[in-house]
């Protein structure tokens, strides 16, 4: 379990004030100008050095990705930070902008530091309106106080801060389709290469970081990188703000160490499963986008990147839900294939015809009206689809897929068979 004194985001539940003079009294904004000055190579290689992979699902390790950035470049580079947070299940984001904003404006200031630009924008999802409102008041209390803008924090270093708010596309929270969104564009993702840190905002170079992980940098660089380090697992450290939902008894938002075991982070901060640990069906431990798990992996499974994806899911936002023996698991991955299907771009032949196809056979399957050879057909597309697209949404809707048929094929099957009974039933009444 995760001391207290390791904490980083410790007003997540919002019992403190959100606004700078609070915040001050947490340690944000204490000695920032000292590590302005420490200089770019410092901040990248303390990020480095502590094992940061980023928050928003993929978790690439973020001091890489900063080190992409040029040095030297004839046009204007940028910082975007993303809270398009859209994934279903996850709400870590939304808490952090509401209750911790001064964070992530701190936050944002170090990491542009660290990558030599000197404007940064966050584009937020459209529905968060009362968090936009909180957000930009903590930008504006920054520059009244001459945190951010010219001389930032009196450091010589000049930095802008910008909000954008976006219009409620999930396929915005992709990073080069929230780019063409915030350039004014339909939110279609790009072709990679070129990557966003050679051409990316406005054609120039853009790195793209999740709200949570520009949030906990300010505490990487004050505590150290060997701190962050120390916690979790190798590979897999640090904390993590964990969303946990469905069929438990407390729902709740959580920051706890990365590598937890997933039945101990269920019980221990959310009461357990609804009718005890023996009534769980399965959990989608990363956001709707990761395959599910059953429940005879969810008893000894690690929270942490390489641990699910040892398992054939993955972490992902860390948006745990919980489905008792009460869930009909084929209808929940069909909604999930019916959302997908709904959020796709259309830009990509195999996402835009694939979702489709996927979100029919499923409303089929729900019922049984299907044959047991269309179970085969129906994984055998998922794979057409998957690694197939210019972005990562046809994997994350073949994926859920993949995981029921990989795990709950015999209720596909015998749902099958009891269609197919039920349907013969009058022919031999006849």
């Amino acid at each position: 379990m995760l001391a207290d004194q390791n904490r980083i985001f410790t007003n997540l539940y919002g019992r403190g004030d959100w606004r700078l003079e609070g915040a001050r009294r947490r340690g944000d904004w204490d000695g920032t100008k000292d590590l302005i000055l420490k200089g770019r190579d410092f901040i990248v290689g303390a990020v480095k050095e502590s094992g940061l992979r980023g928050r928003g699902g993929a978790g690439f390790p973020t001091g890489l990705k900063w080190s992409f950035m040029p040095k030297e470049s004839d046009k204007p580079s940028y910082l975007v930070v993303n809270a398009d947070e859209s994934e279903p299940g996850t709400c870590k984001d939304r808490d952090i902008l509401r209750n911790d904003p001064h964070k992530l404006v701190e936050g944002a200031l170090l990491a542009a530091v660290g990558m030599g630009t000197q404007a940064g924008y966050i584009y937020i999802r459209g529905e968060f309106y009362n968090e936009a409102k909180r957000l930009q008041t903590a930008i504006d209390e920054a520059y009244d106080a001459g945190l951010i803008g010219k001389n930032a924090c009196g450091s010589g270093f000049d930095f802008d801060l910008i909000l954008h708010r976006g219009a409620g596309a999930y396929i915005c929270g992709e990073e080069t389709g929230l780019l063409e969104s915030l350039e004014g564009k339909k939110g279609m993702p790009r072709l990679k290469p070129p990557f966003p840190a050679a051409v990316g905002l406005y054609g120039c170079p853009t790195t793209v970081n999740n709200v949570e992980t520009i949030a906990v940098v300010p505490a990487i660089l004050k505590r150290g990188a060997s701190w962050f380090a120390g916690l979790g697992r190798p590979r897999n450290t640090g904390t993590k703000i964990f969303c946990l939902s469905g069929h438990v008894n407390r729902p709740c938002n959580v920051e706890e160490e990365m590598g937890i075991p997933m039945r101990e982070l269920i019980e221990r901060h959310a009461g357990g499963v609804r009718g005890g640990w023996d009534n769980l069906l399965a959990v989608i431990p990363g956001g709707s986008s990761v395959p599910v798990l059953p429940k005879s992996i969810c008893g000894e499974v690690l929270m942490d990147f390489d641990s699910l994806a040892a398992v054939k899911s993955g972490l992902g936002t860390a948006a745990v839900i919980v489905m008792d023996q009460s869930t009909d698991i084929i209808k929940a991955i069909a909604r999930l294939s019916k959302f997908y299907k709904h959020e796709s771009c259309g830009q990509c032949t195999p996402c835009r015809e694939g979702t489709g196809w996927l979100m029919r056979v499923m409303d089929r399957m729900v019922e049984g009206d299907a044959t047991e050879e269309e179970i085969d057909t129906l994984l055998e597309v998922s794979r057409e689809i998957e690694g197939h697209t210019i972005c990562a949404l046809g994997d994350a809707a073949a994926w859920p897929v993949q995981g029921l048929i990989r795990h709950f094929r015999p209720e596909m099957e015998r749902r099958i068979r009891d269609y197919r009974e039920k349907a013969a039933a009058p022919r031999r009444a006849a």
